[in-house]
């Protein structure tokens, strides 16, 4: 349906007569109410970001021992299949790739596709004869280095 200038005319004046309460107005936030939707968001991010970012360390530290557990499930077939495990030279890298020095596997197969970094970016360390076990495989936790303290502990094979 289409309107004629005049008719669109005398609908816009029949809408201004209106009273006011039925006119429909489109309202916007005032400062005031926008200020309190700021200070509730702030509160609740200064309660739950803490705790966030400290699950963030902790599935790290999962993440650590997990990683740590798989590579000595891969060891240990290793040793099934060769009668000992890698040499400290030889490291965790034959589980990726055939030692050429030192005693070479007669039975070798790869035993994972690739070597993880522990979840801070850091190779997993590897010693054998081991300080705590047969054979030790541990990260240096969070700062990198040996020892330290919660999510800075050292996450080993012996946990």
């Amino acid at each position: 349906m289409q309107l004629t200038c005049t008719e669109s005319f005398h609908r816009t004046m029949n809408l201004a007569r209106q009273s006011p309460s039925r006119r429909v107005r489109v309202q916007g936030f005032t400062l005031i109410e926008l200020m309190v939707v700021l200070v509730i968001i702030g509160v609740l991010a200064a309660l739950i970001v803490p705790n966030v970012l400290d699950r963030a360390d902790d599935a790290r530290v999962t993440a650590a021992r997990t990683d740590v557990n798989n590579l000595m499930q891969a060891l240990k077939l290793y040793r099934l299949d060769n009668q000992r495990y890698p040499a400290a030279d030889q490291g965790l890298e034959a589980l990726v790739r055939k030692p050429t020095t030192g005693t070479i596997p007669p039975n070798w197969r790869p035993y994972l596709e690739k070597l993880p970094n522990d979840p801070w970016g850091r190779p997993y360390q590897y010693v054998n004869p081991g300080v705590k076990g047969e054979i030790d495989v541990f990260s240096f936790g969070a700062d990198g280095q040996p020892g330290g303290e919660g999510t800075n502990a050292d996450v080993g094979s012996w946990q």
